[in-house]
């Protein structure tokens, strides 16, 4: 039997926040099992090309520190790590922040060789100018106060650093693959969704928060506002994903 948990946003962003928090805690058991069917693991392809499009533009065979926000279980973590073994890219360090507890418990166990943090993306938590790459996968639709997060990490990240985002853009075309998408997303994710982790609710909140998403040319603006260059700006996948990666200075 469903059991749906009703999620009522409220106004505020703070409130709002703490209740997406909460969502994800209630998911985080079958959150991976969730992410591969709902993506027919298509995914690991986005992720794979982002980590190796931001080593190749970064130009460095040793890095301090990678900072993957709004981590979830760890999955953006093991990319980081794999892909640098396979391009002989030296990291001394890669973080993973989230402020769900049950979502890093699940990536804890999952990699227990890999270092987590509870903190928002708002405030990290880490020294200026400290960090060589920070990425956020799928987690920057969910962050209220996205303009005060980019500022956070332009402020943590080295002269030279980079942030990649990959993300669900919102795509103002209208186009048959478009309506695909939506279709798909609207009726067949809350429901394959639901039936896997017992709320539908939660699954009700992605295409909802993609639809009131930005598109991919309002991103550019708000990151280049903060400061950013931007490096590379792509969708994947007839645009149901897009990747962002921008430099520091």
């Amino acid at each position: 039997m469903l059991q749906f948990v009703k999620y009522k946003f409220g106004k505020n962003s703070m409130e709002k926040q703490q209740k997406i928090v909460s969502m994800f805690d209630n998911i985080a058991s079958t959150y991976d099992l969730a992410n591969r069917v709902l993506s027919f693991g298509v995914d690991k392809s986005w992720r794979k090309k982002g980590c190796q499009l931001a080593y190749n533009h970064i130009g460095k065979n040793k890095l301090d520190q990678i900072v993957d926000v709004a981590c979830g279980t760890g999955d953006m973590m093991s990319f980081w790590d794999n892909t640098a073994k396979k391009m002989k890219v030296e990291v001394n360090s890669i973080l993973g922040i989230d402020p769900s507890v049950g979502m890093v418990k699940v990536g804890e166990e999952k990699f227990p060789n890999f270092e987590f943090k509870i903190a928002s993306a708002t405030e990290l938590g880490l020294e200026n100018s400290s960090v060589d790459i920070i990425s956020i996968s799928y987690g920057i639709r969910n962050v209220m106060e996205r303009e005060k997060a980019f500022s956070e990490f332009y402020s943590k990240l080295k002269d030279g650093g980079l942030v990649v985002i990959l993300e669900f853009t919102k795509n103002p075309d209208g186009g048959i693959f478009t309506k695909l998408r939506d279709f798909y997303m609207t009726k067949l994710i809350p429901l394959i969704g639901g039936i896997i982790s017992r709320n539908r609710e939660a699954y009700s909140y992605l295409p909802n928060s993609i639809d009131g998403f930005i598109t991919s040319k309002e991103m550019v603006a708000e990151l280049e506002k903060t400061g950013f260059t931007i490096l590379e700006n792509r969708s994947f996948s007839m645009g149901i994903s897009s990747l962002f990666i921008a430099r520091k200075g």
